[in-house]
């Protein structure tokens, strides 16, 4: 890492400075005990110095996880197969946590479709348009870009070119994408029915779109919606009973003269 290296260097400067001082102060000779130990001064000196640079240079990273808390898990009841729950993040991205939840309520995502799908990358929706140029009629909102990486399961916020674009589009990582840490707002992660955000339908659009059948905020106590079952395949016409050819007509028997 950049931050150890650096510290490694710093304190290997304070060492060498340290040595110089303590031998010069010795003048070189058999000074014994004292000298010696006001190298070891001056090298406990130098570590603490580093340890204290160390602690300035490193940033303070949020925790990985936070104790689920039903105000801010985010399910969607998806129509490839059930729900998904995602913790929300108002501690790394506050407003757009408060954006999810208000168009939530507001029955905003309810049969709207994941419009592109890349496998190996993400699925995105949250457009009422379907194409990718929608959103909702509130604001855009303002960057919340954070330190959090995108791994799987990742829920990162939609924007256009400019980073202060994003208003109602997300998307789910499908696997690591570390491209993207620091250019969009992360402000969630699945923790249940990561199987069902890989059944999504691919294609950018998919010819047969996975739709949201529910958005909830788990507080509000909403059952799940779950797809409807497929309609049974047609039943296959019965086969009629082939008729038995007829049997060819007997010749009448010669008459006996």
């Amino acid at each position: 890492m950049r931050f150890t290296s650096a510290l490694k260097t710093v304190a290997i400067g304070f060492a060498l400075t340290a040595s110089s001082v303590a031998f010069a102060q010795g003048g070189g000779g058999g000074g014994g005990g004292a000298e010696e130990m006001k190298k070891a001064e001056t090298a406990a000196k130098a570590e603490q110095n580093a340890k204290s640079l160390g602690a300035q240079l490193t940033p303070q990273l949020p925790p990985a996880t936070i104790p689920a808390d039903p105000q801010n898990i985010w399910d969607l009841d998806l129509s490839s197969g059930g729900r998904v729950r995602i913790q929300l993040r108002p501690d790394i991205a506050p407003n757009h946590v408060e954006r999810i939840k208000e168009l939530t309520r507001q029955g905003f995502y309810n049969g709207l479709k994941f419009h592109r799908v890349i496998p190996g990358f993400m699925a995105q929706g949250g457009d009422p348009k379907g194409d990718g140029t929608g959103g909702s009629t509130l604001p855009d909102l303002k960057a919340e870009f954070n330190p959090m990486p995108h791994l799987r399961g990742t829920l990162s916020m939609a924007r256009a070119q400019s980073e202060d674009s994003a208003n109602s589009q997300f998307f789910i990582v499908l696997l690591p994408r570390m491209q993207l840490d620091k250019k969009y707002t992360v402000f969630g992660r699945v923790i249940e029915g990561m199987q069902y955000v890989d059944a999504i339908h691919e294609g950018e659009p998919p010819a047969d779109p996975t739709v949201i059948l529910q958005a909830s905020i788990e507080s509000d106590g909403k059952p799940p919606v779950l797809a409807p079952p497929p309609p049974p395949p047609a039943p296959e016409p019965a086969a009629l009973p082939s008729k038995k050819p007829a049997a060819p007509a007997k010749k009448p028997a010669p008459k006996k003269k």
